[in-house]
């Protein structure tokens, strides 16, 4: 007798972990290529791996408005197959590349811009040049990065995320070699040390793009979604795209801005808090950019359900994520409170002196603390994945642009008015995160996003 396979049930846990879980994985692939880049340049000293810290997070930020922008391809791509509209998820990928071909050269004209940042948030002198070497080569990686983003969504949108896996492995893979090699010098290469961090990654993240075009391009892809018939300007799309990805992009881009100057702003209280900090964020960056993974499943599945006109089964696949995301951060919290100390140490360069001895205890208890707010990182990226999948974009953006926005004034207090410890700064900033993730909530129950039509479901008669 033929035991019968249950179909998984619609907004499941079986189906967002089918969707989500490659997802999860590509972004701690992400995670391991940046974790990898510090941890390497940490073995040449504390101040390499700080500039490497403020440069690589500033060269991002700069690109995420537009990053954030052309990401809403999974949003769309998810709504247009969920209302059996195929063709209509390659024209959104080739609206968002003309976005990614204009916004490249852009970005360089703001390079300047961003280097008076490092200066007037006092950046030592000695992290100074560093970091503003290592920020100006990533910037010229902004064009792959974009279009890496567009077809990335695509096949996040369409529910195809093994291959977003595949092609992120190998470019982890790729950076942690290329790295190895430039920062160095082995193989025959120069020991180009930060350089060669930034040569790698951008050589890497290249790869990765041209993996994701021969998928988009095979036989089997160009006939289901036409893609021959993809290439042109459809204004009505590209409206579209604007409207609802420009809350997402400026969120982003402003939501960086501002963890990017509370990071400046840790680092000009002196080179012990400076790497403290960064070990600290790096870690931190392990517990979180997964959740990006489960975050996207959620705007892929919630995406597509809202286009079919299924409101119940966007909700129950919310709920399902919510309890992927808790599974994983309650590890995180472990780790975290249990070893920091272990932690910590994996950052110890070869030549211990007494910058790292005098950060160390700070970045372990800073490290113990953050697993307080782990759990509330799970509530916001979910909900917040499920406000901006279902098209609730602008309430997302003011909510999350808010809390960001706040963490500035209330650090510049604590440190340079009231001259707290960066002990205390740190445990206001925790306590304002896990006060911002009830507020995720609360609009997410409220239940307004349920009402918002993208597009218009299909008719079912």
């Amino acid at each position: 007798m033929k035991r019968t396979v249950r179909a998984p049930l619609p907004g499941g846990f079986r189906e967002m972990l089918a969707i989500a879980l490659p997802m999860v994985a590509s972004h701690g692939c992400e995670t391991a290529l940046i974790f990898t880049d510090r941890l390497f340049l940490s073995r040449l000293s504390p101040t390499a791996m700080n500039a490497s810290m403020g440069g690589g997070l500033s060269s991002f930020m700069l690109m995420t408005f537009f990053i954030g922008l052309v990401g809403y391809v999974t949003a769309l791509s998810a709504q247009y197959l969920g209302a059996g509209q195929p063709r209509q998820c390659s024209r959104v990928v080739f609206q968002a590349a003309i976005i990614s071909l204009i916004a490249a050269p852009l970005l360089l004209f703001f390079r300047p811009l961003v280097h008076k940042l490092f200066i007037l948030t006092g950046v030592s002198a000695e992290q100074l040049p560093l970091q503003i070497v290592y920020f100006n080569l990533l910037v010229y990686g902004a064009m792959p990065a974009l279009l890496r983003t567009c077809l990335s969504s695509f096949f996040s949108g369409i529910g195809k995320t093994r291959i977003v896996l595949f092609a992120t492995f190998i470019t982890m893979l790729l950076n942690i070699f290329f790295n190895y090699c430039l920062i160095f010098g082995h193989l025959g290469l120069p020991a180009l040390g930060l350089k060669g961090a930034a040569y790698g990654t951008l050589a890497s993240s290249s790869c990765g793009l041209l993996i994701l075009l021969f998928a988009y391009f095979n036989r089997h892809n160009r006939n289901s979604y036409r893609i021959s018939e993809s290439f042109h300007l459809d204004f009505e799309l590209l409206k579209k795209l604007l409207r609802y990805g420009s809350p997402s992009g400026l969120e982003m881009f402003l939501n960086l801005l501002a963890f990017n100057i509370v990071i400046l702003i840790f680092h000009s209280d002196g080179p012990v808090t400076a790497t403290a900090v960064t070990i600290v964020f790096n870690w931190d960056l392990v517990s979180f950019v997964p959740l990006l993974g489960i975050q996207v499943g959620v705007v892929s599945l919630v995406g597509r359900y809202m286009g079919a006109g299924q409101v119940e089964t966007a909700a129950r696949a919310t709920m399902s994520a919510l309890k992927m995301a808790f599974g994983y951060s309650l590890l995180i919290l472990i780790l975290f409170a249990s070893i920091p100390d272990l932690l910590v140490n994996v950052f110890k360069p070869d030549d211990v002196g007494p910058l790292f001895v005098s950060a160390f205890p700070l970045a372990a208890t800073m490290l113990r603390l953050a697993a307080f707010y782990v759990l509330a990182d799970a509530i916001m990226v979910v909900f917040s994945g499920a406000l901006r999948g279902a098209g609730d974009t602008f309430w997302t953006m003011l909510i999350s642009v808010c809390m960001h926005w706040l963490l500035i004034p209330l650090l510049l207090i604590s440190l340079k008015t009231l001259n707290l410890n960066p002990l205390n700064a740190w445990i206001l900033l925790i306590c304002v995160f896990m006060t911002f993730s009830a507020i995720f909530y609360l609009r997410y129950h409220k239940g307004t996003w349920k009402k918002i039509r993208v597009i218009e479901p299909p008719f079912h008669g």
